[in-house]
């Protein structure tokens, strides 16, 4: 018993020194000491360590604790310093330094309790982080390092990111395979990236991953998942789908010679693979993914029938790849490589030293920087010579020999290019100056960057460039006296940024834009789970619900329009004038089937006082004066001509009944005498006054109104229906039934030019007719 209380106690005590020694470590915290955050780059730690290094070095700071800050201080530099370290600590809180320590303490323990059931295999679980495979920590990825560095090079290399977690089956399962294929493409140029989501769910909330373990891509700065099964294969071509599909063309007999000469209009030079695989090898895929703003790529397939004259013409071993690299002149290569096994670092260090073309044309400020980059020392200058040209054939030969004389001299500390004057008018004028003597003609001009404010410092050839002896020795001997003399470039300037020859129009530019949306889309609308597709479903959904909506409510309404076309004959008009008057009261509007929608409501004596006397000051009431045979006829093209005014928020469109409103608009009529003089009331044709078709404008808050008088028949020129234009004319019209009824007349005829009326209401110019009260209507 006491020897068991004994062990008991011994045990007590291991734990508790664990215990602390373990506090002890975990109270240490590097970014604490330094005084820097979690985010600082190594510049910042460095700049960090070396302020409290000088400020608590033991031979300058006298404070008793200063050696002890001093140890803290660069143990905490030692451990952010090192990446590794570094990260180990922010994701277990510490360097690693104590694993030794903790693995000696947990033998003890084992060797101590070897009578208990369990042993240490537990504790080596394939869960465990510190058991599971490490060759994953050289690709993790931290949030700030993915948007700042991994994105920008996913515009020059394809990345395959592997999201992945703690406790995870599948995970676990598709680490051999894993492995396998990011050694393989990290081989080829393919970016390889793990993002761990219990320490980075920032990171793959932001790259859409919702579940582990998930593979994607990124390309362009553009994600795309992977959904297939997780064999080499796939993965494989998941990366090849991942790069454009137009990067190399397959080139044979026929289109070599077209392929080649595109240099001049391209400004690149082009390159040609001959090997004897059928496929373009991913290699030279990636590859040209990487160079394609510099170089346009051929492949040449050797055991193809149809290449035989390609081969023989360039002297092409068949059985060792062979790359070569053309510029300025197609017959013969410029540069050329052979290798049995074409490695990834063999082909970057070729192509880097031929990007350019011997005499490239500048055609954007960007080639601009890197052909002729800023002097950054005495020791490291560079020069561009340039020849400021023109087109066509009228400037070829001076170009020839310009040409000729760049193959001729061309050194690392020396670049020729051209530049076209009519395309970069203001770059030329600049050097140039303007000077006759060099109108329609080449010059030369050398010169050497300052800065990147576009400060330079140049000469000019005295005289304008023919490509002739004389000038090539005055050249010649010029670039002879400028290693030595640098003060020979004696002028400067500043020089604006070039004009982007090759940028294509804005046009085309968003119809790639749509294009790119509308594959991100159709590949979400398959691919992705619920959550990544909620925000597309909802906009899809939301469309549809308004498309039906708007189907449903215009099949209705030409329903509608069906049913209230006008009789065929007067006779079966007059019969339906009480079914007519119900639809259009229930309905209290008017339906168009062609322009639309117009709200025109009935003038009655319940909606009078809101609709005329309480009217807001500054709107007006338009209405049209009818009769229930007249009705649908007159509606329907009232609405016609004021559609296009109901915009206007400050008119109103309403109807009065004639058989039921006569005295009320024969009363406002009487303040309208010059215009529509009303006859007298022992008149015989009194009560056959035809008034349909009349348009009062009615200002309710103002008392006053405009009067439309209706078109005539048979006077092409038609009146306008202004309060101005009426005469006495209208009461001989008055005289007989025959000219007023409408059987005599179109009844749409009446609202002819209706729409110019109303543009003339709005305009301010038609008469106005004023009353002193608005009469009741009953």
């Amino acid at each position: 018993m006491e020897l068991g209380r004994a062990g008991l106690a011994w045990t007590a005590a291991l734990l508790l020194a664990a215990l602390g020694a373990q506090a002890a470590a975990g109270d240490f915290n590097p970014y604490r000491v330094l005084g820097v955050g979690r985010s600082s780059s190594q510049a910042d730690i460095k700049k960090a360590y070396k302020r409290l290094a000088r400020e608590w070095h033991p031979d300058k700071n006298k404070d008793p604790g200063a050696e002890d800050k001093f140890i803290q201080i660069s143990k905490a530099y030692e451990i952010l310093s090192n990446e590794e370290k570094r990260a180990n600590f922010d994701r277990y809180g510490d360097a690693g330094e104590s694993q030794g320590y903790s693995q000696h303490q947990h033998r003890q323990f084992h060797h101590f309790h070897e009578g208990f059931y369990f042993d240490e295999s537990f504790f080596h679980f394939p869960f465990n982080s510190e058991r599971r495979d490490t060759s994953d920590e050289k690709y993790l990825l931290h949030f700030s390092h993915y948007v700042n560095e991994i994105v920008p090079d996913s515009f020059k290399k394809p990345y395959l990111i592997k999201i992945t977690s703690d406790w995870c089956f599948s995970c676990i399962h598709i680490e051999p395979v894993w492995k396998e294929v990011a050694q393989e493409l990290e081989a080829l140029g393919v970016g390889i990236g793990v993002v761990h989501a219990g320490y980075e769910r920032r990171l793959a909330h932001h790259l859409g991953a919702h579940s582990t373990p998930s593979i994607l891509g990124l390309i362009n700065g553009k994600i795309t998942f992977f959904h297939n099964a997780v064999i080499r294969e796939n993965l494989r071509q998941f990366v090849e789908n991942l790069l454009p599909a137009n990067l190399v063309e397959k080139i044979t007999d026929k289109n070599y010679i077209p392929f080649l000469s595109n240099w001049k209009k391209e400004n690149k030079p082009h390159v040609l693979l001959f090997d004897h695989m059928p496929a373009v090898p991913l290699l030279y895929k990636l590859t040209a993914f990487a160079y394609r703003d510099y170089l346009s790529f051929g492949y040449v397939y050797v055991g193809l029938r149809g290449t035989e004259e390609l081969s023989s013409q360039y002297n092409i071993n068949v059985y060792t790849p062979t790359m070569m690299i053309f510029k300025e002149h197609i017959d013969r290569p410029a540069d050329v490589v052979q290798a049995r096994d074409m490695k990834k670092q063999l082909i970057d260090d070729f192509l880097s030293q031929n990007k350019f073309l011997m005499a490239a044309r500048l055609t954007n400020q960007r080639l601009f920087q890197e052909l002729c980059p800023v002097k950054k020392s005495h020791r490291q200058r560079k020069h561009c010579v340039v020849l400021l040209t023109g087109e066509g054939d009228k400037f070829a030969e001076a170009y020839e020999a310009f040409l000729t004389f760049a193959v001729a001299n061309t050194k690392d500390t020396l670049k020729f290019v051209h530049i076209y004057n009519d395309r970069q008018p203001e770059f030329a004028d600049t050097l140039l100056m303007d000077e006759e003597k060099y109108r329609g003609k080449s010059a030369v001009v050398i010169l050497e960057r300052r800065n990147n404010a576009g400060k330079i410092a140049y000469k000019t050839l005295e005289e304008a460039w023919q490509g002739s002896k004389e000038d090539n020795f005055i050249l010649l001997d010029l670039l002879d006296q400028l290693r030595t003399d640098p003060g020979l470039l004696s002028s400067e300037t500043v020089l604006a940024d070039l004009n982007d020859e090759l940028a294509p129009m804005f046009l085309i530019r968003w119809l790639y834009s749509m294009l790119d949306y509308i594959s991100d889309c159709w590949d979400s609308l398959f691919h992705s789970n619920w959550r990544e597709m909620m925000p597309l479903l909802s906009l899809l959904f939301s469309a549809l619900f308004i498309l039906f909506g708007t189907v449903i409510v215009q099949a209705f309404s030409d329903s509608s329009d069906t049913r209230d076309s006008p009789p065929s004959e007067k006779e079966e008009a007059a019969a339906k004038t009480e079914k007519n008057d119900a639809s259009f009261s229930k309905e209290s509007n008017s339906r168009i089937p062609k322009k639309g929608f117009v709200e025109v409501t009935e003038l009655t004596d319940i909606n009078y006082n809101s609709n005329l006397v309480r009217l807001r000051p500054g709107h007006m009431n338009v209405v049209l004066i009818l009769s229930n045979s007249t009705k649908t006829i007159l509606l329907q093209k009232f609405a016609l001509e004021v559609y296009t005014f109901t915009g206007s928020s400050s008119l109103h469109f309403s109807f009065l009944s004639l058989d039921k409103h006569r005295e009320w608009l024969e009363y406002l009529l009487e303040f309208a005498q010059d215009a529509a003089p009303i006859p007298n009331q022992y008149d015989k044709h009194f009560l056959e006054r035809d008034y349909t078709g009349y348009v009062l404008a009615l200002n309710g808050h103002k008392k006053y109104f405009c009067l439309f008088k209706p078109h005539r028949s048979g006077d092409e020129g038609g009146t306008l229906g202004s309060c101005e234009d009426y005469d006495s004319s209208l009461h001989m019209e008055a005289r007989g039934k025959s000219s007023c009824s409408p059987g005599s007349r179109s009844i749409k005829n009446k609202l002819h030019k209706l729409s110019f009326w109303m543009e003339r209401l709005l305009e301010g110019s038609l008469q106005r007719f004023y009353i002193p009260s608005w009469p009741a209507l009953d």
